[in-house]
């Protein structure tokens, strides 16, 4: 996935070339071209990434038959193929694209956290579906926004530089010490901002958590704001639909007791696994959206016991 990533964002030669001529073709065209190439892609690549795709499918989303799978499959190669199109040829063209590309369901829901923080921001926690680049832009229009991000991947690093140049301003997972990172966002919604969150992430340093029923390591940076800061936690999720639009949809933001301080590993376990739930009813209404299909595989934790980290209280709402 990061070789495709690699080749667009090029700035010379070959890929220079593929810049220059991606931008000057209408949307249309260039979605019905991602299209074509998946349906390529599909019939020359039956081993390798593709392959492992389509294994990490049916893995986790259980018993399909095979037409079912490579048209999964498919669609995930297209939206992956127009998603890096948006983000590295669009971008620039998104101010005054903006009405036309977005669709927006419980907006209210950011005012509402806005009045059960008391001053202080809140969370925007979601997986990494759809266009996350765009949503995130989206809120920058009209909030004091902070990220955080995995900037350290040289395939990744110039699409990060362009946001950054457009006001998208976000910390780095791979630079920032744990320590200075949370710091950071603490003082920032403190202060009334704003910290969108992308919450499937993995690291080997990470909390163990539960995710698909499976123990891995998960962030736990938005149970830690949201129970000793007493910050609402907003879910949300984007996907494409198949007008070409995005549908950015806010959830009913959740608010935290403290509980008792002498157990708060545990209720940060808790809520990890709560905010995981979400994440995977998302995965699950939108599997060809989900962009770690690639290297899900990667994050499973193969020695850990199959002991229940935490119980879900969150009502997994429906997602469409």
């Amino acid at each position: 996935m990061y070789e495709w990533i690699a080749k667009l964002t090029a700035g010379e030669g070959q890929g220079g070339l593929w810049q220059k001529v991606l931008t000057l073709l209408p949307v249309r065209i260039v979605f019905r071209l991602c299209s074509m190439l998946a349906y390529f892609a599909m019939f020359k690549a039956r081993k390798g990434i593709l392959a492992q795709i389509s294994c990490n499918m049916a893995d986790l989303l259980g018993p399909m038959s095979t037409a079912q799978l490579q048209l999964l499959t498919r669609q995930y190669v297209c939206n992956a193929m127009f998603t890096l199109f948006e983000i590295i040829f669009l971008s620039k063209r998104l101010p005054p694209l903006a009405d036309k590309l977005f669709q927006v369901d419980g907006e209210a829901h950011l005012e509402e956290a806005l009045k059960q923080a008391n001053g202080k921001g809140f969370i925007v926690y979601t997986p990494h579906v759809g266009n996350f680049f765009y949503y995130y832009w989206y809120l920058t229009r009209k909030y004091d926004c902070l990220t955080v991000a995995s900037a350290g991947s040289p395939e990744l690093r110039p699409m990060y530089l362009q946001f950054q140049a457009m006001g998208c301003q976000g910390l780095d997972y791979d630079s920032m010490p744990p320590l200075e990172l949370y710091r950071t966002l603490k003082k920032h919604v403190n202060r009334g901002g704003v910290v969108f969150l992308l919450g499937d992430f993995w690291r080997p340093s990470f909390p163990v958590s539960r995710f698909f029923g499976r123990m891995t390591r998960t962030p736990e940076g938005a149970a830690m704001l949201a129970l000793e800061h007493q910050v609402p936690i907003v879910p949300m999720h984007g996907y494409r639909g198949r007008d070409g639009k995005h549908r950015l949809v806010f959830h009913a933001p959740l608010l935290y007791c403290h509980g008792n301080p002498l157990n708060g590993r545990q209720a940060r376990a808790d809520v990890n696994v709560e905010l995981n739930r979400f994440m995977e009813t998302v995965i699950r209404a939108h599997p060809a959206s989900w962009f770690y299909w690639f290297n899900a595989h990667e994050r499973w934790e193969r020695d850990a016991d199959a002991r229940d980290v935490g119980d879900s209280k969150l009502v997994e709402s429906a997602v469409s």
